[in-house]
């Protein structure tokens, strides 16, 4: 039975990648439909740890048949999140209503979770039924865990496209139920069999199956991949070339969206010689400032699946500037390039803009001061913020703001130019205000260009829009973007859900923005309800217990995602690292339940039993975790990889102890909490996940939540 709870966990951890960036693809790469989807994940299947009666027995044949069930949803779970779109009404390129979104996650997720509840619940059970503990099946589980994690980490990195991971995890989960079943003839094991040839022949035909099912939303395909960061698809109508990354527009071979942002930033400095493009190198951009005849050009691109699919696939024309004698490309992360790169005269940020956790590192101000460290006295760094052209709403305003005022920490003298995508130029000398100046500068080049020629500069300095948008941003009352308080990524939240309700558009977002200390006896009154609340139930032994585990769930998944965050934008991680922090915790989850069995006691007979001091012990470790990371992230100090991936393991280490003295504190009976405990810590995560993600860092910050965490650790020595 521990291999059917090792192929659980297995499958939870693979599958929930594969699933999620299907969906992240699905919703053209909007991170907020990713945590939506993992808490709607972790709520089906805490609904299917749930169903049916607590203190049975079930049979090992049902158990199988929820194996196999899983190793045939996975695939198709991918097929109908391919299809979503068309079979939605939706029209190509533009967002289905929110209701229909949610709608939509509810339904592809719910089948495959459920029926992951249902196979912990049941392997567990028989598990329990050999004499085992509920703390050792979910060690056994997190273990797999840790497994799933490494095999996506591995898969990924090799270039192992999503359809034939669902595949492969879908054979996993067979091949473990013939094992399971070596011995047993019947049904099931006929079924296991058939559905294994099936996957099989899948797998072969696996590549034309996902050209055909991305043709579904592509009808003009030419290439598509999947790589760690994303799915990079191209389309060709005639000849116009349209690369995609997570299904959103990246660039296409026609447009001229890069000369605003190259010429601006060109012509607003003196002769760039040296010059550093941060990714966008493909869009355009490279091509542009060639016709500076640089001396030095560095092209840093983060993604080498983007590169390698436009070399094979894109227009010789488009691809003439990666092969120039003053190019040099480098596959790195951008953040991480500029700590240790040279000196320049203008460095071009090409990177999406901020509307994730991975993007929104390139639009804080300990990122800008980095360029600034790099910059001559007399260089100039540009970047783009996409946005509608005539109407700014309030999101939007603020979103700007706080890029511009981070941008302001460190530069002398700035320039906003206001378009359908904002080109911003800061300097730490002085910037030409006459826009004649300019204009000669690019008239004595004598450079060809289709739409920055000496009248658009002359507009873009002289109409009404240029001077309104300066005085606005100077006004608005925005905190800076940060690495600790990642605000930027707050408002792009905002301004997506804006799209589906617009009374939202009213808000005022500046509301939102005081610091943790001006809220503090808000914060002290809500700890105080929350420590009431643990009195009032201590009488209530079942409903305790179930809390406690819960509330291990919600500290452990939001420190855990503070921790991750934190690691990202200070140390320009890359997806290799994040898995390794990912299966850091899961190694902890598997540990920390094993470790709380070793301390407790058991006599012959007797169930197994364990003291206070173990619960007070656990809560004290989250306090310390909280307080440790607090500093951590208040001082700004850059956590190495051993570091981050020390304090993950140990959060992951407390979650499973918390969770396994819950299990063994005054139980008799292993099978009645499997059900309870197990879906507690399932909603505890769900909780954390949202409330962390989408409340907690982006509007308290990273070290204010921390020290939120270490107080709900203290205030749950109550329930103990």
């Amino acid at each position: 039975m521990a291999l059917l709870l090792l192929i659980a966990g297995f499958v939870s951890i693979l599958g929930q990648v594969v699933l999620l960036r299907e969906l992240n693809v699905a919703f053209y790469g909007v991170e907020l439909i990713y945590v939506l989807a993992m808490g709607v994940w972790l709520l089906w299947t805490a609904a299917g740890a749930v169903i049916g009666r607590r203190r049975s027995t079930p049979s090992r044949t049902l158990v199988g048949w929820l194996v196999v069930l899983l190793a045939v949803l996975l695939p198709l779970d991918v097929a109908g999140i391919r299809w979503l779109r068309e079979a939605s009404g939706g029209i190509p390129g533009t967002y289905l209503p929110f209701g229909r979104q949610l709608i939509a996650v509810l339904l592809v997720l719910c089948p495959i979770g459920i029926t992951l509840g249902l196979l912990f619940q049941k392997a567990a059970k028989l598990f329990i039924a050999e004499r085992k503990t509920l703390a050792l099946a979910y060690a056994i589980e997190s273990a797999g865990g840790l497994l799933g994690g490494l095999a996506a980490t591995l898969l990924l990195k090799y270039g192992v496209q999503n359809l034939a991971i669902a595949l492969f995890c879908g054979l996993s989960s067979v091949g473990a139920i013939l094992a399971f079943l070596s011995r047993e003839r019947g049904s099931l094991r006929l079924v296991t069999i058939i559905v294994s040839v099936l996957l099989v022949v899948a797998l072969v035909f696996s590549s034309p199956v996902d050209r055909y099912l991305t043709r579904l939303n592509h009808p003009d395909l030419l290439d598509t991949e999947d790589s760690p960061y994303g799915r990079i698809t191209i389309t060709r109508r005639a000849d116009q070339f349209v690369v995609f990354e997570n299904d959103a527009l990246a660039f296409e071979t026609q447009g001229v969206a890069a000369e605003e942002l190259v010429h601006l930033a060109a012509l607003h400095g003196h002769n760039p010689r040296r010059v550093l493009v941060l990714g966008g190198g493909l869009g355009g951009i490279l091509a542009e400032i060639l016709k500076y005849s640089p001396e030095k050009v560095d092209y840093v691109e983060l993604n080498p699946t983007l590169l390698a699919l436009a070399r094979k696939n894109l227009p010789p024309t488009r691809l003439e500037p990666l092969s120039a004698d003053v190019v040099e490309i480098h596959i790195a992360d951008p953040r991480d390039f500029v700590r240790g790169a040279g000196r320049y005269d203008l460095i071009l940020v090409g990177m999406s803009d901020p509307t994730s956790g991975l993007s929104n590192r390139f639009y804080t101000r300990e990122f800008f001061a980095r360029c600034a460290a790099i910059l001559r006295t007399d260089g100039v760094l540009a970047f783009r913020l996409a946005t509608s052209e005539n109407i700014w709403t309030r999101f939007v305003m603020y979103r700007n703001a706080s890029v511009i005022n981070a941008l302001r920490d460190v530069f002398h003298d700035i320039r906003v130019f206001p378009a359908t995508a904002n080109v911003v130029i800061a300097s730490q000398n002085e910037l030409p205000r006459d826009p004649t100046i300019i204009s000669e500068g690019l008239k004595r080049r004598g450079i060809e260009t289709k739409l920055v020629t000496p009248p658009y500069i002359q507009y873009l300095y002289t109409n009404d829009r240029f001077f309104d948008l300066a005085r606005r941003l100077e006004s608005t009352p925005a905190p800076p973007n940060t690495d600790t308080r990642p605000v930027c990524y707050r408002y792009a939240s905002m301004i997506w859900l804006s799209k589906f309700i617009p009374a939202m558009i009213n808000w005022d977002a500046g509301s939102f923005d005081t610091s943790m200390a001006s809220h503090a006896v808000a914060y002290g009154v809500i700890l105080l309800l929350i420590g009431i609340g643990f009195l009032l139930i201590r009488r209530r032994l079942k409903i305790r217990r179930a809390v406690l585990v819960a509330v291990a769930g919600f500290v452990g998944m939001v420190l855990e995602s503070g921790i991750i965050l934190h690691y990202q934008v200070t140390s320009g991680v890359l997806f290799l690292n994040v898995g390794v922090l990912l299966m850091a915790v899961m190694a902890g989850l598997a540990l920390g339940a094993i470790l709380i069995l070793q301390t407790a006691a058991a006599k012959p007979g007797k169930a197994r039993s364990i003291g206070r001091g173990v619960g007070y012990g656990l809560l004290g470790g989250f306090a310390f975790v909280s307080a440790g990371f607090a500093g951590l992230a208040s001082l700004g100090f850059a956590a190495s990889l051993l570091v981050s991936s020390l304090l993950l393991f140990v959060t992951g280490l407390l979650v499973s102890g918390l969770f396994a003295y819950a299990s063994l504190w005054r139980v008799d009976e292993q099978r009645a909490v499997v059900s309870p405990l197990y879906a507690a810590d399932l909603l505890g995560g769900f909780a954390g996940a949202l409330l962390g993600s989408l409340l907690l860092i982006p509007f308290v910050g990273l070290p204010e939540t921390a020290l939120m965490m270490l107080a709900l650790a203290v205030a749950a020595l109550l329930l103990i």
